[in-house]
């Protein structure tokens, strides 16, 4: 009999070992990814570098990879109930030294009419490496990361108290967002080509027009939240930026998957995503979470109970687009 505790306890000892090594097994699976992202934006600091002679941009995609990917891993690392820690990290040191950073302290017009200013004046400045990199051709990789883990107005939105959305409003009303790239990219040509004006997107005036203009977008994006009870309406219905980051998107190696097998069709998932995508329909079908709404906020894997989805890297052309409306 007194034999019994002593095989009892090494039992224990041996499940808990094994259950400690399938977690670290499991936890370094999930870093692969956050490591491979920081791991892209250092090779890409490090080209420019070794292209132009200059280190600003090593500095730059260093620190951002740092960040974003920092915040990924904490991402993963952390409990079910921390898990959003990460990406307000992330978001407050990248969208903010971004902020401070290079559009207050470097005197440049980070915003949509920024990159536009530059590419109508020829001059190839952080606007327009911004756009190339985070908007243009980073969303055939990571998709629309910006939008989850970087961008300075979803810093501030992320702190409101509408998470959950009761669904979006039909679809016309995205076109707004359509209607606010033409305009901004509309006033640009007018003041160039029409009026003349001698516009520039670095220098104290980009600075003034950048802090206006984000203004009006915390103050819009704001009132919507509360308006529709929804942190993400900005984002929805009225970001002019969604309409260069969604071209990429639909074919981004980088999106969430699941195992349809596991998958109970209870609606978590679909639930708990601030973009309003039915995710457990693409699951069901066997398919990628191909919407070009995605942000990778990685909220529908932490609220799947029976933890079938993930961040996969694959070759695919994307979905059709199912999303949750308002009824």
């Amino acid at each position: 009999m007194a034999r019994q505790p002593a095989a009892r306890l090494r039992r224990c000892v041996t499940t808990a070992s094994g259950r400690s090594r399938e977690e670290i097994y499991y936890l370094t699976r999930r870093l692969a990814i956050p490591l491979l992202v920081g791991l892209a934006f250092w090779l890409l600091g490090v080209a420019l570098y070794r292209s132009t002679g200059y280190t600003q941009p090593l500095l730059l995609f260093g620190y951002i990879g740092t960040a974003i990917g920092g915040g990924l891993g904490l991402f993963a690392a952390l409990p079910r109930e921390q898990k959003p820690l990460g990406r307000r990290v992330s978001l407050l040191l990248v969208g903010g030294g971004l902020f401070a950073g290079v559009a207050l302290a470097g005197q440049e017009n980070m915003q949509l009419e920024g990159f536009f200013i530059g590419l109508v004046t020829g001059v190839f400045q952080a606007a327009v490496v911004h756009y190339l990199v985070a908007k243009i051709l980073g969303p055939l990789l990571f998709g629309r990361l910006w939008c989850g883990w970087a961008c300075w107005t979803v810093m501030v939105l992320d702190w409101l108290p509408h998470q959950r959305s009761s669904g979006r409003l039909p679809s016309r009303w995205g076109q707004l967002r359509r209607l606010h790239f033409a305009l901004s990219l509309g006033l640009v040509l007018l003041l160039w080509y029409g009026l003349g004006h001698g516009l520039t997107a670095t220098g104290p005036t980009a600075v003034v027009w950048f802090v206006y203009g984000n203004l009006l977008y915390y103050v819009t994006a704001i009132v919507l939240a509360y308006r529709l009870r929804d942190n993400r309406a900005f984002c929805k219905y009225l970001c002019p930026v969604v309409v260069v980051l969604a071209l990429g998107a639909r074919l981004s190696l980088l999106k969430v998957a699941g195992d349809a097998a596991r998958c109970t069709r209870c609606g978590a998932c679909s639930l708990a995503c601030p973009m309003d995508i039915v995710v457990f329909d693409y699951v069901a079908r066997g398919l990628r979470v191909g919407s070009s709404e995605c942000v990778l906020c990685q909220t529908c894997i932490n609220a799947c109970p029976e933890g079938t989805l993930r961040l996969s890297a694959g070759l695919d052309h994307g979905g059709p687009e199912v999303l949750r409306e308002r009824t």
